[in-house]
């Protein structure tokens, strides 16, 4: 795989504050190698090793979207659900910005059916087909709908460790996977880990607009090839 020059700016790094970490007491010593300095009771990132790491997972998307491979993109923080969902439409990739179902790519099968189910469910609603029931199995349907928005991720916000149980998948069907990792996390997880500020959401658009418009340069690039 070739490296490529992402024009990756350590000054724009810091103007969306990147380089800020968690609390000193709220860290996780695998973290230490990309800590370049404490101030004021916060870790602060080594922006060079996140420019690094940032430039490699570069590399490994263009390469994949070059080949007309497709990408997920799992955001369940609050804060980065939006960012995760505007970056995926963009660059026309799947997402999770709510609710990681477990065992949503590891049982596969399971969550199609569902998946299959309610979209059937929600086109009869819409052609008006549950005003011809009787209202006590209307009643039952409307229940059934509202049960599979749920489980399918469409309605509630998780809390970190969704993501942990979505990169475990990946791990577990060879996917490959890069996640953003603030200072408290584990970066031995992923295949690229990208040390960077995860509660800001400036950092977290960066990076993944970063990402986003080099999976359109792959993309368009496959494009010309074939």
């Amino acid at each position: 795989m070739a490296r490529r020059y992402w024009n990756i700016n350590l000054e724009e790094m810091m103007e969306a504050g990147v380089h800020f970490g968690h609390g000193t007491r709220k860290w996780n010593p695998r973290m230490a190698p990309f800590v370049s300095a404490k101030r004021k009771g916060i870790h602060i990132t080594n922006l060079t090793r996140t420019a690094r790491f940032l430039s490699e997972a570069c590399d490994l998307v263009f390469d994949a979207a070059s080949r007309g491979k497709h990408f997920l993109i799992v955001g369940t923080k609050n804060k980065a659900a939006d960012s995760v969902a505007s970056a995926a439409i963009k660059a026309r990739c799947h997402y999770v910005n709510k609710k990681w179902l477990g065992g949503m790519l590891t049982n596969w099968s399971t969550t199609e059916t569902r998946l299959q189910k309610f979209r059937d469910l929600r086109a009869e609603q819409r052609m008006g087909k549950l005003n011809r029931l009787p209202k006590r199995d209307a009643a039952n349907v409307e229940e059934t709908i509202i049960h599979l928005a749920n489980i399918s991720g469409w309605d509630q916000i998780y809390d970190r460790q969704e993501e942990y149980t979505s990169l475990r998948e990946c791990v577990i069907l060879g996917i490959p996977t890069i996640c953003l990792i603030d200072t408290n996390c584990d970066p031995d997880l992923a295949d690229i880990s990208i040390p960077a500020n995860d509660d800001d959401i400036a950092s977290i658009r960066l990076i993944l607009n970063k990402l986003v418009s080099t999976i359109c340069e792959g993309r368009s690039s496959y494009i010309r090839n074939h």
